[in-house]
């Protein structure tokens, strides 16, 4: 057989097996079909997310020797010790996991608690105050740019430059949003930033003034989705504008606002850099706190405390789902 003739034969075996690998996928169903172009998605993610987290499990399962140089394997002694106290002594100041009593003091002392407490506040407030802002901006009125601009700009600003900021409004000594505050009972007059309840009122108005652009944005987009014949019609029969959002508006926005709970309820689960930068995680903490105060020391307390927060997170993943069904996400 010739040189020519083989290579012949080669290139139309490599067409053939490409002919054969097209129709392969022509017959494939739909479903099958969007898995398979899934599938490098599925492979970076099983390398960038779930690899972490199943080491993050794997070091939780270990515990640092006493003279810090070595790991020892003690099983799920880390989770329980942390659900029963026995971690409470490796946090910093006098914070604990759980809360001890259902006191105040208590509360805002408990790093789980102190984290679902601000989650559940700032994404609340965020949600409303964006909503509010949101239905604002989809009016047609002059300047609407430029007020979308300006919404943006919190948003925009940098965690350490906003921490600077509140830090400078609501110091004891020379901030200015201190005293009126105190006198409403709000915040301690003296030491402001050392009070925790304080410090966890400074760091809930820190993040809703920032972060309640981010709401507007995807309710937004949301709203600007909606068909505009809808209202005419509406209109036509008689509808008020109470009806109108109630009816059109709310359900057709309501997976849009999901998405954006979703986001940031796992990004509030996550709260970190504020609280250091206006406050202190001693003084404060969050579960996101724990977890850098330990790592050098008790990498097994730390990779557990990071292991139930990815747990939490997850939890409210599937809640969302659950209510709004696979298409929140």
């Amino acid at each position: 057989m010739s040189t020519d003739t083989a290579e012949r034969t080669r290139e139309s075996r490599r067409s053939g097996m490409l002919i054969a690998a097209v129709r392969w996928m022509e017959n494939l169903s739909e479903t099958w079909y969007a898995y398979l172009l899934l599938t490098p998605i599925f492979i970076i993610l099983g390398v960038v997310a779930l690899y972490p987290l199943l080491r993050t499990f794997e070091l939780s399962l270990y515990a640092v020797s006493t003279d810090l140089t070595s790991l020892n394997f003690v099983g799920l002694e880390n989770y329980i010790e942390l659900f029963t106290g026995g971690k409470d002594r490796y946090l910093p100041g006098s914070n604990t996991f759980l809360p001890t009593t259902l006191s105040m003091p208590a509360i805002v002392s408990s790093a789980l608690a102190v984290t679902i407490v601000f989650a559940v506040v700032s994404v609340f407030f965020e949600t409303l105050i964006g909503l509010g802002q949101a239905l604002v901006l989809d009016q047609d009125f002059y300047g609407r740019r430029w007020i979308r601009a300006a919404i943006i700009i919190p948003w925009a600003v940098p965690v350490v430059i906003q921490g600077i900021i509140f830090y400078l409004m609501f110091n004891s000594n020379i901030g200015f949003a201190t005293p009126p505050l105190a006198d409403l009972g709000l915040l301690a007059s003296t030491n402001t930033l050392n009070d925790p309840l304080s410090a966890l009122f400074i760091i809930l108005v820190a993040d809703i003034w920032k972060t309640s652009a981010f709401m507007a944005l995807l309710i937004l987009a949301g709203l600007q989705s909606i068909d505009r014949s809808l209202y005419n019609v509406a209109k036509v029969a008689g509808a008020s504008k109470w009806q109108q959002f109630k009816h059109i508006t709310f359900p057709l926005i309501l997976p849009t606002v999901a998405v954006a709970v979703l986001f940031r309820m796992v990004g509030a689960m996550k709260v970190y850099g504020i609280i250091d930068t206006v406050s202190s995680c001693a003084v404060l903490p969050s579960l996101s706190c724990m977890v850098v105060s330990t790592f050098n020391t008790r990498v097994g307390t730390s990779a557990s405390i990071a292991f139930v927060t990815a747990a939490i997170i997850g939890i409210i993943v599937m809640i969302v789902i659950v209510w709004q069904g696979e298409d929140a996400i």
